[in-house]
């Protein structure tokens, strides 16, 4: 069985400000330590299910977080940023049979964790009406590629968006926000509940955890600055909308992939 793991960081036991989550700066160190800790328990879980090789995205900021000193010799890793519109699951394809997302965190305008943002902090994405989380777009990546997620982590509020998307794809909740605090659960918990969990989900049934894409993407931008807003809805096939939007609309989602990329 072959998977594919991504990680980020905001999701992650205990992060609740921006200085844990910036590679150099000076709370960094533990989280940037945790994070290793989880993603190695989600390893080791898909490795109990089934799992025979393992890619592994970091797929934070830097995409230079983790510790990988430790990696099965049946995993590789890809750091740094490919610059390709897969993003946070570049090099994920069809050769893959389930993909797993270790860290994630609450929708860009969530109050569910003081972190809370859609892969960029300056504009909130919307697609079809709803405001979209890195979880809903990387899961509609996966599943260009028939590759359906068996797994999250992350908080309370996004375990809660997941449930509502597909039942059947396993969660553990590291932490609840609150304004701008959070009540986490124990670092410790979250390493053997990620490891059994994972394990676990590796049983479920690839019909039963592959979320459909939609036949149509209505995708709105919605900048802080309305002067980039602006700039930017000069995108092939792109229009301006009021209040700071840049809105495109499409049927093919890698093309929802290639402006997200370019725009935010």
């Amino acid at each position: 069985m072959k998977v594919y793991i991504s990680a980020d960081i905001e999701g992650i036991t205990g992060t609740t400000t921006w200085s844990e989550t910036e590679l150099n700066a000076p709370d960094y160190q533990f989280f940037q330590q945790q994070m290793t800790r989880e993603v190695e328990a989600a390893i080791e879980g898909a490795i109990a299910g089934g799992a025979t090789e393992i890619l592994l995205k970091d797929a934070h900021d830097s995409a230079r977080n983790l510790d990988i000193s430790n990696l099965p010799i049946n995993c590789k890793v890809i750091r740094g940023w490919t610059y390709d519109p897969m993003c946070m699951v570049a090099g994920l394809d069809q050769s893959f049979d389930r993909a797993i997302f270790i860290g994630y965190h609450s929708k860009g305008g969530s109050e569910r964790n003081p972190l809370s943002h859609t892969l960029c902090t300056y504009a909130d994405v919307k697609i079809n009406g709803e405001y979209a989380s890195e979880f809903l777009i990387n899961t509609y990546a996966a599943a260009l590629h028939g590759v359906p997620v068996s797994f999250v982590s992350g908080d309370v509020g996004l375990t809660e968006e997941i449930h509502a998307v597909n039942e059947n794809i396993v969660t553990f909740a590291t932490k609840e926000g609150i304004g701008n605090a959070t009540i986490s659960v124990s670092p410790k918990l979250t390493i053997m509940e990620t490891k059994r969990l994972v394990a676990s989900s590796m049983k479920v049934p690839r019909q039963h955890i592959q979320v459909p894409l939609p036949e149509r993407f209505m995708v709105e931008i919605i900048y802080r600055d309305h002067t980039r807003a602006y700039r930017n809805s000069f995108y092939p096939n792109a229009t301006f909308k009021p209040h700071n939007t840049v809105e495109f609309v499409t049927d093919d989602f890698y093309e929802v992939l290639r402006i997200l990329q370019f725009l935010t």
